[in-house]
């Protein structure tokens, strides 16, 4: 996480900062990112770089956050929006995501690379273990009348799976280079296939 010296700076040269970095793992994945395109960028010393932050790493989940940040306001407001219907949100909120021009390269090097601390930074939206108020937030918005679910412990796992084929839906988006409207094709199919089941009744 960002050290106090960050935190402390003018918002122009914190924002000068983000922008810098957000140009540079838009352009390559983590692995391959330089904290000298960065600092050239943002046109600070090396120094002040690790006034700020402790790596490139620490600079990056920084960033991953708070677009987890964002994107949990979105999602809750869609949900409101969707009266509780939890398929509904998803197939928007996917949209959403996937929409976002401005973060398209940033999400797209993310999802291409993916490693179990980004994944677990993803579904930190849903999980109780590491976020509970977030889980309990989630989970008093759900409308729940037409689930069959019978306990807040099937609903986190109803989300974990749903969160999992997002993932999935976000990673083969990217990686096949499909446009949006076959990615909301192909999520919609396999949400749908979750919505009524797989075993006849």
């Amino acid at each position: 996480m960002p050290k106090v010296t960050f935190h402390n700076l003018p918002e122009i040269k914190k924002q000068t900062l983000i922008l810098a970095a957000k140009k540079e793992f838009s352009r390559v994945p983590l692995y391959e990112a330089s904290i000298s395109n960065i600092i050239k960028t943002a046109k600070i010393p090396r120094g002040s770089f690790y006034q700020y932050f402790e790596d490139k790493e620490d600079l990056f989940f920084y960033l991953l956050n708070e677009l987890m940040r964002e994107n949990r306001l979105n999602f809750m407001e869609t949900l409101t929006k969707n009266a509780g219907n939890l398929f509904d949100t998803m197939i928007e909120f996917f949209h959403f995501m996937i929409s976002k021009e401005e973060e398209f390269y940033f999400m797209r090097n993310t999802f291409l690379n993916m490693t179990y601390r980004v994944e677990t930074t993803f579904a930190r939206m849903f999980n109780p273990n590491e976020q509970k108020d977030n889980f309990e937030e989630i989970n008093s918005f759900i409308n729940k009348e037409n689930l069959n679910l019978s306990s807040d412990e099937e609903i986190y796992h109803a989300l974990q799976i749903i969160s999992a084929v997002t993932f999935r839906n976000f990673v083969v988006k990217f990686a096949k280079e499909l446009s949006i409207e076959e990615a909301m094709q192909k999520y919609t199919i396999e949400l749908n296939l979750l919505k009524k089941g797989l075993v006849k009744r």
